[in-house]
């Protein structure tokens, strides 16, 4: 099997293009500064091309039937396992993150092909009694049609799939726009997908920036809109989308409550884990780790000691690494900013806490550990998107769970304790989507309905299982007479 092309183009309705500008925008190795390649940037003349030919090959698609879809996905599961490695490496030279964790990445893109298929052959109507005994009425799930998705950096070829393998399964056609920084592993994983049957058209990707991205949403030809990024960017894409459909999943700013009868090493080492992994840069890592004061001291040992010996920062194609460096610059910027103000109030910092000297580029974060953080920090009170963990001491149980709450990017959090009770009424009183218990902030799985609360600032919908088809879809209420009266 031969290699995949680092494919610098745009892919519109089943074919490699140019498209209509001669304007370029590089893409650099963040672990080396290397320029790696150059995608083209798209125009309203492209975006208007691939829309078009969606709409056209959507209308095939759904008459197709579900399990002649499920089919196909299936097929470009396969492919994508098949091409497993070609993928990984190329994300973690676009993306900069581990290669082990992009091997994680792909594996997991591929599952959700296979995972949507076998939902969509069982997203099941039903039968409702009606007032009216001669009339029967019969509910089923149709695709909305043409979905607008815009990805993020951090996790190229996974969030890709996240909404392009539900979307397929469910009957629907799909324009995606990664980043311009991060588009070639979704660039190449098209041609996989096309050997695997996917018809031409049902998927457009064209790499873009946020005026594009402004572009996509309010096009008249997209019937939905799916997102998953910033709270920031989400709120202008609620303005622009007007009556559309949207699937968002936004910032979170992941509280780890560590209670006083928590398992310590554990609760460390799973504090650290989320901290690292991806560089931090995950809408669930951990981001305030809260701690009774009880087992204060003992919980902070804990985590430099874990820290200290796990955590190795370096290239992220050595399989030694495990922390590569930060994507980009503004997200390093950010870092910067996080810790200047952590310093200026006095907070402890125990571990790292800058940019990492003699390295090929500026975007190697050293691991950082911060104690004694306030609520009122930077560091507290926006998503670090680094690696850093901040320490910030509850006096109970109950003020564990105000500083938790007292937070308006509500999506997952995490708490450690050997009561079932305390678990369980954390799990009702923490205002976030997902709440996981004695494991890290960062634990995912390509089956949870993933999202944020109701009245926080992360979104709506749910990313993942049959969640997912039911908000890539309508429901459609057919009614019919059986009788005369």
């Amino acid at each position: 099997m031969s290699s995949l092309q680092t494919r610098e183009q745009l892919f519109i309705a089943g074919e490699y293009s140019d498209g209509s500008s001669t304007e370029r925008t590089e893409v650099r190795n963040p672990a080396t500064g290397e320029l790696i390649a150059s995608v083209p940037v798209p125009t309203q003349a492209d975006l208007d091309l691939a829309v078009e030919k969606a709409h056209e090959a959507q209308k095939a698609w759904r008459k197709l039937g579900v399990f002649a879809r499920a089919k196909i996905c299936h097929k470009i599961g396969d492919a994508l396992e098949a091409r497993l490695d070609d993928l990984a490496r190329l994300q973690t030279l676009e993306q900069g993150k581990p290669l082990e964790e992009s091997m994680g990445d792909i594996a997991e893109a591929a599952q959700l092909f296979h995972l949507h298929a076998e939902d969509a052959m069982r997203l099941y109507g039903e039968t409702l009694p009606s007032t009216d005994p001669n009339m029967r009425q019969y509910t089923s799930r149709a695709p909305i049609g043409v979905f607008g998705i815009i990805t993020p950096w951090n996790f190229p070829m996974l969030m890709f799939s996240e909404f392009v393998a539900p979307g397929l399964a469910t009957g629907n056609a799909l324009v995606v726009k990664p980043p311009a920084n991060t588009p070639l592993t979704v660039l190449a994983a098209m041609e996989v997908m096309e050997e695997a049957g996917l018809p031409k058209g049902l998927v457009s990707v064209l790499p873009g920036e946020g005026e594009f991205g402004a572009a996509l949403v309010s096009h008249p030809g997209v019937n939905a809109v799916g997102f998953i990024g910033s709270s920031a960017t989400a709120a202008k894409i609620q303005a622009t989308a007007g009556l559309k459909p949207l699937l968002i999943e936004a910032s979170g700013n992941g509280p780890v409550v560590v209670l006083a009868d928590a398992e310590v090493e554990r609760a460390a080492k799973a504090a650290v884990d989320g901290a690292f992994f991806c560089a931090g840069q995950v809408c669930c890592a951990t981001e305030r780790v809260i701690v009774h004061r009880d087992i204060h001291d003992e919980f902070v040992q804990a985590v430099l000691e874990y820290a200290k010996k796990t955590v190795v920062l370096g290239d992220p194609l050595d399989p030694k690494t495990n922390l590569g460096p930060l994507n980009n610059e503004g997200v390093a910027q950010k870092m910067d900013r996080h810790m200047a103000d952590a310093r200026e109030r006095g907070f402890e910092v125990l571990l790292g806490g800058g940019r990492a000297k003699d390295m090929p580029t500026d975007l190697y974060y050293e691991f950082t550990v911060v104690d004694g953080v306030t609520t009122d920090s930077l560091l507290a009170r926006e998503e670090s998107f680094g690696p850093v963990l901040p320490i910030i001491v509850a006096e109970d149980d109950e003020d564990a769970l105000r500083i938790a709450n007292d937070d308006p990017l509500g999506l997952q959090g995490a708490v450690f304790t050997e009561s079932l009770k305390k678990a369980f009424y954390f799990m009702e009183e923490m205002q976030v989507g997902q709440v996981i218990v004695n494991e890290s902030n960062g634990w995912w799985d390509v089956n949870m309905p993933f999202g944020g609360a109701g009245g926080t600032a992360t979104g709506w919908g749910r990313i993942g299982g049959m969640y997912t088809l039911h908000d890539m879809t309508y429901l459609r209420n057919g009614c019919i007479r059986i009788a005369n009266d």
